[in-house]
């Protein structure tokens, strides 16, 4: 009797880890089928890419962008051999991401990493399938874009970095000390 009240405290901090956990990927999946769903509805019913554009607010628009590089263009996959490299890499990147969440204990860093898991996820299977990825975000002031057309994937990825960087910087957490330094000692 006595090791079962002993092993519920470490039972229940199991099961909330797991939890936390489960709800991490289960948001990494959400995020990842509200991008394709978006991507489908775009393309089939919408049909964005037999367009210009679709003006939904003065300064956001609906536009049909093929991406065939990475944030902001760089490494661009010009050839099927850079494509393939591409998908590896950001495909060992998400799969570290996972690893990552796997491991975590905060709450909100595993948000954070849900919301980059299932972007990279929605991005990975754009590549994979069409060779370069959907961006459709047009968001505008007149002619001055502050950013490049984006889509819901990038914008979970964006947010998910805010928020690992906000954590990471807000924190009060300092590392433990490793036993190898001591204090200065004063005489």
């Amino acid at each position: 009797m006595m090791r079962d009240a002993a092993s519920r405290p470490d039972a229940a901090r199991a099961f909330e880890s797991w939890t936390r956990r489960a709800f991490g990927y289960g948001l990494a999946l959400l995020v990842f089928a509200v991008d394709r769903g978006i991507k489908a509805l775009l393309l089939g019913p919408v049909g964005l890419d037999r367009t210009d554009s679709i003006r939904l607010l003065p300064i956001f628009n609906l536009r049909f962008t093929q991406n065939f590089g990475v944030s902001l263009g760089m490494f661009t996959a010009t050839s099927t051999e850079t494509r393939l490299i591409l998908l590896a890499v950001t495909g060992a990147i998400a799969l570290g991401v996972a690893i990552w969440m796997l491991r975590e204990k905060r709450q909100w860093d595993i948000v954070g990493l849900a919301m980059v898991l299932g972007g990279a996820l929605g991005n990975i299977y754009d590549r994979s399938v069409h060779g370069f990825v959907i961006d459709y975000a047009d968001l505008h002031i007149g002619e001055w874009r502050p950013f490049l057309i984006f889509n819901l994937a990038d914008a979970a990825i964006t947010l998910g970095v805010l928020i690992l960087l906000a954590r990471s910087l807000l924190s009060g957490e300092k590392p433990a000390n490793d036993g190898k330094s001591t204090p200065t000692e004063t005489h």
